[in-house]
């Protein structure tokens, strides 16, 4: 599993065996089991996450139900930015929803592998910056669409959502109930 993170850099750049030791040594690889939070609503987050293999959710809860606002999936990153840089209670849940292999990391490993090794930080800066884009992009499209549109564009995007995660939970992340989600689900199947 390391070799995964250290050939997803190499993607980046030529990596030295001395920068592919540090990655290894700063940024641990663990394995979850289906249902395993790794950070809870009122925790203050001191690690952000990049799923490796398998699928985090991120929600809240709100009025006794849950409120899915993100899944992520293999090679994208789970972190709560405003937990982790003002030090507050996470309003968020990071739940695996399988069994989900992550690489962990944390700010001052990384901050001490940065100094090491300065050109990571570039490297992150402009996975980072990408990461935010398509981030307000998700959200701008969500706000400015009817949940068919939400749908036809989770579909289009990213349809293993469909078979990895259950209904209830993709409803919630569509802004809708399960049922209206069944209604919609039958009236694109009828009209393929």
């Amino acid at each position: 599993m390391e070799n995964t993170l250290v050939n997803m850099m190499s993607n980046f750049i030529e990596l030295t065996d001395e920068e592919k030791q540090g990655i290894l040594e700063a940024i641990p690889i663990k394995t979850y089991t289906k249902e395993t939070n790794l950070l809870k609503e009122g925790q203050i987050a001191k690690d952000a996450f990049l799923v490796i293999n398998g699928c985090l959710r991120k929600y809240s809860i709100k009025d006794g139900e849950e409120k899915t606002s993100a899944f992520y999936t293999e090679f994208q990153s789970a972190i709560n930015f405003d937990s982790m840089a003002n030090q507050s209670p996470s309003k968020y849940y990071f739940t695996c929803t399988e069994d989900t292999t992550v690489a962990i990391l944390n700010s001052k490993k990384e901050s001490a592998l940065y100094k090491k090794f300065p050109r990571f930080g570039e490297v992150c800066r402009v996975e980072m910056e990408k990461m935010l884009g398509e981030s307000q992009e998700e959200m701008s499209s969500f706000i400015n669409s009817t949940p068919k549109e939400r749908y036809l564009n989770l579909l289009k995007n990213r349809p293993d959502l469909m078979q990895r995660v259950p209904q209830y939970q993709l409803a919630s992340y569509l802004g809708i109930k399960p049922e209206t989600l069944s209604r919609i689900r039958k009236r694109v199947s009828l009209s393929d």
